[in-house]
């Protein structure tokens, strides 16, 4: 399959956020075969789409509980440790294994209409999950959720998910949209001998390891008065060295900073959720000055409680902004490449967030019949990033591409049906009430 998209401006997000004029993204065998302006472009025999707007890579979510939609609004004013014992663990306790199915199908056709074609998950009845994003056409890394609670011990969960992996491989499923990886809660849920352990196991396969770092100060205590700080108890657990994702990471010293840029320790700056819940700032700007793979996750949609990486960019920008001082602390470049190559990296998949031959054909077309490009696409570059990330947002994504074949056409999923999608969640809803 050869398919060629035209616009007049596109985004490739390469380390210097290019921005391309009349150019065109080639697609083969759901792989970028050549970015750049039309005019340079080869020959090209496949079909041939013009679109008006701007294209982009798919965004990268790097931590996410999407099923969690099913929770929607479930104890939206209570702090991290209350919500999470008071209102999510008791709903989470009643669900059925094709909940999570239900509750994956609706997250992925809301994160694919708002231009994320990828997401990190941790979450639990992973096939269930699975074939729900395989439906929707997105993908997903997901981390097999492991805890170590009364009824819940850690050794089986993390045979469970080490099987599937030998049996599987990491990745799988058409264009490998599925990948495999392990998800240790925390270092308050699990030992630092567990974590250890853990980490062994996904090293040994290359995978990923998905774990929340530092979400809030109270949440860690005893971790800093033993340890010093949670990426220290890591370190000494001998988690680090292989593909790590911190999630959250609020609460770093300067001294972790320099820990996870050592193990080059993947960060998912989650800055929606973290100020919903009240847990804090992270210093984003330290963590990227210090070399620290970065990007942008929503966490779940019952903590933040949408899906939009957009607005996550934005407001990882603004935050970052305002807490230096600094009104150029952030660009509108830096926040899409946080969105976008900065997650991939953060993941450790060379393969997504850019528009580069060799990585998957994953694109977002951005519509620009709209107030928030009133003044053109032939406005300085600056002015046109600015646009998209600060002005237009989600609201404008119209088309979307996952390795080459259409998801979202004129803003609604062409796999799945939305409003059955939505009357699944809420009949779901109803019964976890």
């Amino acid at each position: 399959m050869s398919l060629r998209l035209h616009a007049p401006v596109v985004l490739p997000c390469d380390p210097a956020c290019t921005v391309l004029r009349d150019a065109v993204v080639d697609v083969v065998d759901g792989r970028v075969a050549y970015v750049g302006p039309e005019a340079d472009a080869p020959e090209f025999a496949g079909e041939v789409r013009r679109l008006s707007g701007i294209l982009l890579p798919g965004l990268v979510n790097t931590h996410a509980h999407s099923p969690m939609v099913l929770l929607r609004g479930m104890g939206g004013d209570l702090p991290l440790l209350r919500w999470l014992q008071e209102a999510m663990w008791p709903a989470e306790a009643k669900m059925k294994p094709e909940d999570i199915r239900v509750g994956m199908l609706l997250g992925a056709v809301e994160m694919l209409r708002n231009g994320v074609t990828t997401s990190a998950e941790m979450y639990f009845h992973g096939e269930q999950l699975a074939d729900a994003v395989l439906a929707a056409g997105s993908r997903v890394l997901f981390g097999a959720a492991i805890m170590d609670l009364p009824g819940m011990p850690w050794r089986p969960m993390t045979d469970e998910i080490t099987r599937w992996i030998d049996a599987d491989g990491l990745r799988f499923g058409p264009d490998e949209r599925i990948e495999l990886s392990y998800g240790p809660h925390s270092a308050y849920i699990l030992t630092p001998e567990a974590l250890g352990e853990i980490a062994g196991e996904a090293r040994e396969r290359g995978a990923l390891l998905q774990v929340h770092v530092a979400e809030s100060v109270e949440e860690d205590v005893a971790q800093r008065a033993s340890h010093g700080s949670v990426p220290r108890l890591l370190e000494k657990a001998g988690v680090l060295g292989g593909r790590v994702l911190s999630a959250h990471s609020v609460h770093l010293s300067p001294e972790d900073v320099e820990i996870y840029a050592k193990y080059q320790v993947g960060i998912a700056h989650c800055p929606g959720s973290n100020t919903k819940l009240a847990s804090g700032i992270a210093p984003l700007r330290s963590y990227i000055d210090a070399g620290v793979p970065v990007g942008l996750g929503t966490d779940g949609p019952a903590s933040n409680d949408d899906l939009d990486l957009f607005e996550e960019a934005r407001l990882a920008a603004l935050l970052a902004r305002v807490t230096s001082g600094d009104a150029t602390a952030m660009r509108a470049a830096d926040a899409l490449l946080l969105a976008t190559r900065g997650g991939a990296a953060a993941l450790g998949r060379d393969d997504l967030g850019a528009l580069e031959p060799g990585r998957w054909a994953d694109v977002v077309h951005v519509d620009v019949d709209d107030p928030a490009f009133a003044t053109g696409l032939d406005a300085p570059d600056e002015q046109v990033l600015a646009n998209l990330v600060w002005a237009s947002g989600t609201r404008r994504v119209k088309d979307v591409w996952v390795a080459g074949k259409q998801v979202v056409a004129d803003g609604e999923t062409t796999n799945v049906d939305r409003r059955e999608a939505q009357a699944g969640v809420r009949a779901v809803a109803s019964r976890l009430r």
